[in-house]
């Protein structure tokens, strides 16, 4: 179920959190931007406008079995997740259904990547991801899965990050038109 609980409050925590993130990327050194594209030079990140009918609080159905999951990356390379569950939802009418998957290395937070209709116009061509962690992404025992919050990889503003790419089963027939949208400068070599 869509829902808005928090109105004013979520929307305004949204926007911090983008205010935040837009400093950091600036005037960071931990910046995942190359040295030559901060400060004044920062072409800065956009994102859609806060919309709560992207703001879901859902269950996760767990599978019985959580398979392993071989996950490519940007750079020929792989990273290994378990398949953990799923969400299921609708946007605009349309059922969806998004795989959760939890790191290999057993932590209990979620990664879920996903690909949806405005990818490689409005948004990063490869993707974008949410991260839910347990104690903050959590309300009455069901998860909240908020696109206000979907981020691009790290190498959709720098080549030289390696990134997993979305698998195909997190690919989405619909757009999904928030969060935040492709970078609008180009993205750098290795010169981070």
């Amino acid at each position: 179920m869509a829902t808005s609980e928090g109105g004013d409050d979520w929307a305004a925590q949204v926007e911090a959190q983008r205010r935040a993130k837009i400093q950091q990327f600036r005037d960071s050194a931990r910046s995942p931007l190359p040295v030559s594209m901060r400060g004044d030079a920062f072409p800065g990140l956009d994102y859609f406008e806060p919309d709560p009918a992207y703001r879901f609080e859902l269950p996760l159905h767990e599978h019985d079995e959580t398979e392993t999951v071989t996950v490519e990356t940007t750079a020929d390379g792989e990273q290994t997740y378990r398949r953990w569950g799923e969400f299921r939802f609708e946007v605009d009418g349309e059922p969806v259904t998004l795989q959760a998957y939890r790191p290999a290395g057993g932590e209990d937070r979620l990664w879920v990547p996903f690909r949806d209709a405005t990818s490689g116009d409005e948004t990063y061509g490869a993707g974008r991801y949410l991260d839910l962690e347990p104690d903050r992404d959590r309300v009455d025992g069901e998860w909240v899965v908020d696109f206000n919050v979907a981020y691009n990889p790290t190498c959709a503003y720098n080549h030289a990050y390696e990134c997993p790419l979305v698998p195909g089963e997190n690919w989405l027939d619909v757009p999904i038109r928030a969060g935040e949208r492709d970078f609008p400068g180009e993205p750098a070599g290795a010169d981070h």
